[in-house]
């Protein structure tokens, strides 16, 4: 059988309030300690370091606490070596026995145990009363409650008073449906909780913490405000042990639009089930009264998220077992799902999100992206992000008329590092802000060498513009650029994309320019809803489309590429008196209509054929286009060109004929002498 060995630890000092005790354990051992104290106190104990047999099993080798003087008493817990926590038990009388047995493994054994005293009251409330008083002040913490889920708030609760009474100033009340940890301080040197309770049949726990402290003491590094995009912060004096009786608060914000990524490199605190002595608590929100987000102790590494762009971080700490505490960094998240791009406009600045994979995609880096001022650089987290003031980093202004549009353009640059060697494309991003009056459009779309890609007006209704082959506007052109022949009608529509029937598209003003940017001088083809060039015809309002159609030769002859950017209008089909049910009119009468929303929509280059060889661009046309034009037969272009090969044949034979008379003109016979 086992040897076995008793002791009797604590109970004839009453001044002793804890101990520590480091115990050598042998194979084959059954050893048995009692502590017992002749008040009314309960007893905790902690087993902070255990090495046992890490092979043998949970039955052959553990430790067992039971409650009372001998092993006979009830089983608070068993510990074994595979446990991956520090074990903490709390005795119900004023005595505690625990056992620990050991199987025949030949191996260093050692057990470190911590255990102190403190009091019960009648509320079935364990009040852990500390034994260094630091000042006048108290602060009290309800770290675990355990209350009627199912009571309401006025039936069941704690109530806490600053003063000797429950007629004191009330600091607040506590509830089962609260999801914080509620922490209270007193004004006065005294502090009086009361706790009233329903008539469920339930258990009922709660625990309390409360200490002493001065108000004009603190701990360096604890808690403040945190507001950088990014960081990191650490409990008082890490690595080495956090201090005793710290209460400490951290406030994180960041930017509007961001949630915020917690992540904790370490935590080491004294571990409990509950987490009642040292933990860490996370709040949702900007104070601790934001919702609890988690609660955590021991050695655990969890990551935390917020929802918003505000969190709040607690460090409590009590008396004893003080371990390294904790070391924790922060990011930015952009809290909106960005596919590609995303602009902001405001009255005061512009803010342009761009989805890094999206840069991925096209082969660049957040690196290679620039404004027009180059020294203005993006905030990089998982998003990139420009965000400036709109008369900063290269920002044009330009005053038109009523409208004010403020552009600006992200160019990604070729990349000087890579180790391959391939052709980049020319990329630009280019984002207007336009404003008029108490409205804002904000536009952006994106131009690969020189064609545009994508546009998006951004807001409450998205449009898009499309070219089609004919009036019918069944057929949408899908090449780009589009290359027109001499002459060539082409036909615009503007489509709003929408589930609303009751919506209806009207084209205010269209331009063309000869540049994507549309900073160059422009054209008119579309003002105030009417035509301002002979080519330009206008349709009907016709739903959620807006359509006309020109002749793009007139610009062509002057420009090698047009683009083309029409300003929509979003109306009530029911509204008579919309500006969309108004049609073409004077800029008095505009003023005083109404309008749902407005968008812009921009689309090009359109180039004529001719320039098809030399751009080098034929490559890109869509294949249904190249098919469709092999199938045709000769045009009168064709027609024409044959002909005048023909003539140059013919001119050439009657050239080359004549010269051959010529020359026997030049060399006559001529009759031989006779001799």
């Amino acid at each position: 059988g086992r040897s076995s060995c008793t002791a009797s630890l604590g109970g004839a000092n009453l001044a002793e309030t804890h101990k520590a005790l480091i115990l050598k354990l042998n194979p084959n051992e059954n050893c048995t300690w009692t502590i017992d104290r002749p008040e009314n106190k309960s007893i905790r104990i902690i087993f902070s370091y255990i090495q046992l047999d890490l092979d043998g099993s949970c039955d052959s080798e553990n430790i067992k606490v039971f409650d009372g003087t001998s092993t006979s008493g009830p089983l608070l817990g068993k510990v074994c070596s595979e446990n991956d926590y520090v074990p903490v038990f709390e005795s119900i009388s004023n005595s505690l026995t625990f056992q620990i047995v050991t199987d025949t493994a030949i191996i260093q054994r050692t057990v470190f145990v911590f255990y102190y005293y403190f009091s019960s009251d009648t509320f079935d409330c364990a009040l852990k009363k500390p034994h260094l008083m630091m000042a006048l002040l108290q602060l009290q913490v309800c770290s675990v409650r355990r209350l009627d889920l199912d009571g309401s708030c006025d039936s069941e609760n704690i109530k806490v008073f600053d003063g000797t009474s429950t007629s004191g100033p009330l600091l607040g009340k506590v509830c089962s449906e609260n999801d914080y940890v509620p922490v209270f301080e007193s004004i006065s040197n005294s502090l009086t909780f009361q706790i009233v309770t329903d008539t469920a049949i339930i258990q009922r726990t709660v625990f309390v913490f409360y200490y002493y402290f001065s108000s004009d003491t603190s701990i360096p590094n604890c808690g403040g405000y945190l507001d950088t995009w990014e960081g990191s912060f650490t409990s008082p004096n890490y690595p080495k042990p956090h201090p005793e009786l710290a209460y400490c608060v951290w406030h994180i914000q960041v930017e509007k639009g961001y949630k915020i990524k917690l992540n904790f490199k370490e935590i080491f605190l004294e571990i409990d089930d509950h987490c009642r002595f040292d933990f860490i608590a996370v709040y949702d929100g900007s104070s601790t009264n934001s919702g609890l987000i988690g609660k955590v102790c021991g050695r655990v590494t969890p990551t935390f998220e917020s929802s918003s762009d505000a969190l709040t971080v607690v460090l409590s700490t009590d008396y004893a077992n003080s371990y390294r505490g904790f070391s924790a960094s922060y990011t930015s998240i952009y809290a909106e799902n960005v596919n590609t791009t995303s602009l902001t406009c405001s009255s005061d600045k512009m803010r342009i999100i761009i989805n890094k994979s999206y840069i991925e995609s096209l082969n660049y880096n957040e690196n290679n992206l620039q404004l027009n001022d180059p020294t203005c650089r993006p905030k990089v987290t998982n998003v990139v992000e420009f965000s400036f003031p709109l008369d900063q980093c290269g920002t044009i202004k330009k005053v038109e008329d009523y409208l004010i549009t403020y552009t600006n353009i992200i160019t990604f640059t070729e990349s000087q590092t890579s180790e391959v060697i391939t052709r980049q494309k020319h990329l630009q991003i280019i984002v207007k802000c336009e404003m008029e009056y108490n409205s804002t459009v904000e536009i952006m779309y994106i131009t690969e060498d020189d064609v545009i890609q994508n546009q998006s007006a951004l807001g409450k209704y998205n449009t898009s513009m499309a070219l089609f082959e004919s009036s019918s506007f069944e057929k949408p052109i899908l090449e780009s650029p589009y290359y027109v022949d001499l002459n060539q009608i082409l036909f615009v529509q503007v489509s709003l994309h929408t589930s609303d029937p009751n919506l209806v598209v009207f084209l205010d003003t269209c331009i063309a320019s000869s540049t994507s940017d549309f900073a160059s001088p422009t054209y008119d083809l579309i003002k105030s809803g009417c035509s301002k060039d002979e080519t330009c015809k206008l349709y009907p309002l016709s739903g959620h489309y807006g359509r006309f159609q020109f002749n793009a030769f007139k610009f062509l002859r002057h420009l090698s590429s047009v683009y083309l950017k029409c300003r929509v209008l979003v109306c009530d089909s029911n509204d008579h008196q919309s500006r969309c049910n108004q049609g073409c009119t004077s800029r008095k009468k505009r003023d005083i209509s109404s309008y749902k929303w407005k968008s812009d929509s921009v689309i090009g280059p359109i180039r004529l054929n001719k320039d098809r060889s030399a751009s080098g661009n034929s490559a890109i046309e869509h294949p249904s286009r190249m098919e469709e034009t092999q199938k045709q037969p000769f045009s009168s272009l064709h027609l024409f060109s044959v002909m005048v090969l023909a003539m140059n044949v013919v001119i050439v034979a009657t050239i080359v004929a004549r010269h051959f008379v010529n020359q026997r003109s030049d060399y006559k016979y001529q009759k031989l002498q006779d001799y």
